[in-house]
């Protein structure tokens, strides 16, 4: 991790340059908490760079979201501030077309990545595609609950084994920390599940003690997953992240065992 960006003093550079992508084992990371064997998920990390830009060959301005979808089995994954930096290294280079920079940026991901990054890009006029999203589902934050902020409590989750239940939970307190600079990093966390009714209070109580855990979003979002996943044991279930933008960037990990499709929402916050 020596040669991480993260958490250094950095000049931005406007001109493209691909080598500025710092790519993180996604396995050995994994390795804390999950072996290989025991994935029971599948998902994607849909990444959302609301403040893209590049040059046409006359030199005028494009600007509009660029997103961006990794799969969950990936290699790699790229860390944040490399990516910003590679993005904004468009921000002066010029192109014939969107379709020339998409191809160029989904070149350069996947050949790091080694899967198959989807690249996409919509000007900022295109508002059918920015539309804010309302929340699916029953917001569990004002549910009677204990608060724990020293470590994850995972404890706290808890069914009612009488009463089957399928529902979709969220809740807006999600906050988790960057763990090279231990900036916060919030956003809502959506729970679909089919199973044994999960008792809202500890759900909350077990999602507000992460709020100093320090890990990456896609690592904090697959221990949700798998704590969920063990210790109630739904048959089915979905966790999705929406984490809110920091640098223009909003990174969404999902994670299911039953759903292959996820809408990229755009939540109030975001």
């Amino acid at each position: 991790m020596n040669d991480n960006p993260l958490g250094k003093d950095t000049i931005y550079p406007d001109i493209y340059s691909p080598d500025l992508l710092h790519p993180i084992d996604r396995e050995k990371n994994r390795d804390q908490y999950i072996s290989n064997n025991e994935i029971n998920f599948h998902g994607v990390d849909i990444w959302n760079a609301w403040e893209f830009s590049w040059l046409d060959n006359s030199g005028r301005p494009f600007i509009g979201k660029l997103t961006l979808i990794f799969p969950s089995n990936s290699k790699k994954i790229i860390e944040s501030k490399s990516m910003k930096l590679y993005l904004n290294g468009f921000s002066n280079s010029q192109y014939d077309s969107s379709t020339k920079v998409i191809e160029l940026i989904q070149t350069d991901l996947s050949q790091l990545t080694k899967a198959n990054v989807l690249v996409s890009f919509n000007k900022n006029e295109e508002e059918k595609d920015n539309q804010i999203n309302p929340e699916v589902g029953c917001s569990i934050d004002n549910e009677d609950a204990k608060f724990f902020h020293s470590e994850i409590r995972t404890e706290e989750l808890k069914t009612d084994k009488n009463n089957r239940i399928k529902e979709t939970l969220y809740s807006e307190i999600l906050r988790t920390n960057c763990p090279v600079t231990n900036q916060p990093d919030t956003g809502t966390v959506i729970i679909k599940y089919q199973g044994n009714k999960i008792h809202r209070g500890g759900l909350l109580s077990y999602i507000s003690s992460y709020r100093r855990h320090n890990d990456f979003h896609e690592s904090c979002v697959e221990k949700i997953f798998l704590d969920i996943k063990q210790l109630c044991r739904p048959d089915r279930l979905t966790v999705f992240a929406r984490y809110n933008r920091r640098g223009g960037i909003d990174i969404n990990p999902f994670r299911s065992d039953f759903e292959d499709e996820q809408v990229n929402l755009r939540l109030w916050r975001q």
